[in-house]
């Protein structure tokens, strides 16, 4: 099981160690968004100083239904207490924890400021 908490702007946060195969790591405080696709999103400056290798590119589903195409990094996290390979996705937005990530995991949030996110595995 993972905690989190809800930020001032009624977000649901997780903070995420991500890492480089080096195990170069780095915790990262990540925004929960239910309507990205993907595993995790990176501005430019995380993925460059964990050195991640570039993977390829691809669509990737957001919020508000529409596709972008993201340039792809792959990364190690530790997740539910395991290390997991997962691809980033390079954007210059907050770091973003998308529903492949949580996919087979139970998400509830206690929407309150300061409120208990709590993540676990099905």
């Amino acid at each position: 099981m993972m905690e989190g908490v809800v930020n001032l702007r009624r977000e649901a946060t997780l903070t995420v160690v991500v890492g480089n195969s080096n195990r170069q790591l780095q915790a990262i405080d990540t925004v929960i968004d239910t309507g990205f696709n993907g595993f995790l999103s990176l501005p430019s400056v995380i993925i460059t100083t964990l050195n991640l290798p570039w993977s390829g590119s691809d669509f990737v589903t957001l919020g508000d239904g529409s596709e972008t195409y993201f340039d792809l990094y792959t990364a190690i996290v530790i997740w539910d207490g395991q290390y997991q390979e997962i691809d980033v996705a390079e954007s210059e937005t907050e770091p973003l924890l998308g529903t492949a990530l949580l996919y087979k995991y139970r998400l509830q949030v206690d929407n309150i400021e300061g409120g208990k996110v709590k993540i676990e595995a099905l």
